[in-house]
């Protein structure tokens, strides 16, 4: 188990994405935990989804007063990020800033190369000139690509991205350990599995095929439902970066008496992949339970085996054993529990709107 070497009393978190699915998650679990931090969030608020899921994140942090500063700007804006850096002087960075999803950055790649690689460029090199004690950053288990073995390990070779998306994750990766090398920056990657909760992002399966069966509408399930995930509940992943957080890679000289970057990457995912048509079957049983959809409801009817997508991979599969190592945690949320969880929410926030 490693110590932590951060402690956040009266330190200052900049938040990139703060009012994305993630981001807005780790705002609030920060801001009521720890009482002497102070939490600067950014956020450009792209239309890339309905723009009301992210009114309604920043809605909720508006409560904690003066301790939360939220900023409407692009971190493609290197001005803007400079300013900020300038003004605030936040001590730790957490980047989850990003263009997501695997199959928009097949019709849209100049949306990932803003976003992914300048923004991401912008950050280090902010970090790089003001004393930050340690960068976390978002990265994305599409890196391992259609890697055969399984589980994915951060000690895999990840050389064969098969989308965009990916291969601007892996290179944030790269992009990092140079700067740590260089710059002496602490920096600490994340590589997310298949993050999934209340008031997430639609584009993602489970809140897609909720808004499709809701209309009436087919689901396609790709590769004739042989797919598998691994599922990660939001809170699970928020309680890994706010643990990873607190402890920056320490400094350490290497077998050739030079310093070793402190640089680290871990995986953050349940570790137990959910078949694709298991997963749908669990998914309209809690639709049902929380009066989603109507007890006679078809779905048979409403469901479509279909070929895989460019872009997709067969199986997504976490090996966690160095988080757990390192920090004592494994996320552990059932998919039926989480996929409840987002059921009765969406029943209530789409009943209100």
């Amino acid at each position: 188990m490693v110590t932590y070497n951060i402690d956040f009393k009266d330190k200052t978190v900049l938040v990139t994405g703060a009012a994305g699915f993630i981001g807005a998650n780790l705002v609030k679990r920060l801001l009521g935990e720890f009482a002497g931090v102070k939490v600067i969030g950014i956020d450009s608020i792209t239309d890339y989804y309905d723009v009301r899921l992210k009114e309604e994140r920043l809605a909720e942090l508006s409560n904690y007063g003066d301790r939360f500063v939220f900023i409407k700007d692009n971190i493609a804006n290197k001005q803007a990020i400079d300013s900020l850096f300038v003004e605030y002087k936040p001590q730790v960075v957490v980047n989850l800033a990003a263009q997501a999803g695997v199959r928009y950055s097949i019709t849209n790649p100049d949306a990932y190369i803003e976003s992914n690689l300048i923004g991401f460029y912008n950050i280090l090199e902010a970090c790089r000139h003001h004393e930050v004690e340690h960068l976390v950053y978002a990265s994305s288990s599409s890196v391992y690509g259609s890697n055969k073995k399984v589980p994915y390990s951060t000690d895999d070779k990840v050389d064969n991205p098969v989308s965009l998306y990916a291969a601007t994750k892996k290179s944030n990766e790269l992009m990092a350990h140079a700067y740590s090398k260089l710059y002496n920056i602490p920096s600490t990657g994340l590589r997310f599995f298949t993050v999934y909760g209340p008031c997430g992002r639609p584009d993602m399966a489970y809140f897609g095929f909720t808004n499709k069966l809701l209309k009436g509408e087919k689901i396609q399930i790709f590769n004739y439902g042989n797919c598998k995930r691994d599922f990660t509940y939001v809170d699970d992943i928020v309680e890994g970066v706010v643990r990873i957080m607190q402890h920056a890679p320490e400094k350490e000289v290497g077998e050739d008496g030079l310093p070793v970057p402190q640089y680290m990457v871990y995986n953050i995912g349940n570790n137990s992949p959910e078949n694709l048509l298991d997963f749908v079957q669990i998914l309209q049983e809690e639709l049902l339970a929380a009066g989603v959809l109507p007890a006679d409801y078809d779905f048979e009817a409403h469901k479509e085996l279909v070929a895989m997508q460019p872009g997709d991979v067969p199986v997504t599969y976490a090996d966690t054993t160095a988080l757990e190592r390192d920090f004592g945690f494994k996320p552990h949320t059932s998919l039926r529990e989480g996929l409840r969880n987002f059921a009765v929410w969406y029943k209530n926030f789409y009943s209100e709107k």
